[in-house]
C-alpha cells in the first residue's frame, strides 16, 4: 500500500532563513504568470525538499485584509498542487526553494489564483 502525501504546508516547506531568501532573489531564475512574479532556486541536494515563501507587497495592496486574502488564496493553491513539484525534485534529487510576489492591484478570485500556480508549478518541474 503506497502512502499519499498528506496535502498540508508545514513550517519545513515554507521559507524562512535569510540566507536562502538572500540566494533565491539574488541567483534564482525569475518569471511571471499573471498575476505572479515567481523566483526559483534549484540545486542538486542529497535531501531533495521544496520551500516556497508567499509574498503580497503593501505597495499595491494597502489594507491588511486584502493582502490576508490574497495570501491564503495563493497558499491553498500552492497546497493542493504542490505534488507534481515534490515528486519531480525527489525522482531528481534537487532542492527547489521558490517566491510568489502576488504584483497586480486586481484582488482576483481563487480560480485564476490556482490556475497560475499550477502552471507555475508545472514549469518548474519541467526545469527541476
Amino acid at each position: 500500500m503506497s502512502q499519499i502525501e498528506p496535502a498540508t504546508l508545514p513550517k519545513s516547506e515554507r521559507l524562512h532563513s535569510l540566507a536562502a531568501v538572500r540566494r533565491l532573489f539574488t541567483d534564482g531564475d525569475s518569471g511571471f504568470v499573471y498575476p505572479f512574479r515567481y523566483n526559483v532556486f534549484i540545486e542538486s541536494s542529497t535531501s531533495p525538499s521544496v520551500e516556497v515563501l508567499f509574498s503580497v507587497p503593501k505597495r499595491n495592496h494597502k489594507r491588511a485584509n486584502k493582502r490576508n486574502l490574497l495570501r491564503r488564496r495563493t497558499k491553498e493553491a500552492y497546497r493542493l498542487n504542490k505534488s507534481t513539484l515534490s515528486a519531480a525534485a525527489q525522482a531528481k534529487g534537487v532542492s527547489v526553494d521558490i517566491s510568489f510576489v502576488y504584483s497586480t492591484k486586481e484582488v482576483l478570485p481563487y480560480k485564476t489564483i490556482a490556475n497560475a500556480v499550477s502552471k507555475i508549478l508545472a514549469e518548474i518541474a519541467l526545469r527541476a
